[in-house]
């Protein structure tokens, strides 16, 4: 299987560049010269983004964010900026790595190669089986009781998957709610206790069982 990189950078000579490098070692490659553009080819479905900061109108940092909304493959930024303090808001922004520009192909190539290689190796395991018989599929993003599909948003399954995959650990809902939104997102942490209000429900219905405990004055936890 081909693996598809989306590149994300206003340059066009450098994203001719680089689409014909990646395609000459076998990638199926998409190009988008503006946000706009990379939000519509999404639906390529990329196993790997590359992502450059400068872009005009809304830059690379706050593309991230939205498109971490979306789809969740490694995102490596190609950037100019190389100070700590770039890491640190392009990793919080949901970036994977960063590749400083000028940069030489064969490097590129190999960060391509080990990001794919680390995401297979986390897909791998394809659910998780609660020991009360709920199942949760991370790669379908689906969740499943005695054969029967739960419905749940976007934001109540990456609480799920957030919880289970760490059972009998107690989060408090700031740290859940950094987690799931960002380190810098703009919001509040109080909509944690309704979303899992919400999601007790459901689960409760379903199975009558009660997966998420309070622990009274620190958090929450997945019981295992």
């Amino acid at each position: 299987m081909a693996y598809r990189v989306l590149i994300v950078d206003d340059e066009l000579i450098l994203t001719e560049l680089l689409s014909a490098h990646l395609q000459d070692h076998g990638y199926t490659v998409s190009v988008a010269n503006s946000s706009d553009e990379a939000l519509a080819k999404l639906n390529t479905k990329p196993n790997l983004i590359l992502l450059d900061i400068n872009m005009p109108g809304r830059d690379g940092l706050e593309l991230c964010k939205v498109i971490r909304n979306h789809i969740v493959c490694p995102i490596l930024f190609l950037t100019a900026r190389i100070t700590e303090q770039d890491k640190v808001n392009g990793l919080r922004a949901g970036g994977d790595d960063y590749i400083t520009k000028p940069f030489g192909l064969q490097e590129l190539l190999a960060r391509i190669e080990a990001h794919l290689r680390r995401d297979e190796r986390n897909n791998r395991p394809p659910e998780v089986v609660t020991s009360q018989g709920l199942i949760i599929n991370l790669s379908d993003r689906k969740v499943f009781w005695n054969e029967q599909e739960l419905s749940f948003s976007k934001r109540e399954f990456d609480i799920i998957e957030f919880l289970s995959s760490n059972p009998n650990q107690v989060f408090d809902k700031e740290r859940i709610y950094e987690a799931i939104w960002g380190y810098d997102a703009e919001g509040d942490s109080s909509v944690i206790k309704e979303h899992i209000r919400k999601i007790r429900a459901k689960l409760m219905q379903a199975s009558g069982n009660e997966y998420i405990e309070t622990v009274w004055g620190m958090g929450y936890r997945w019981k295992k």
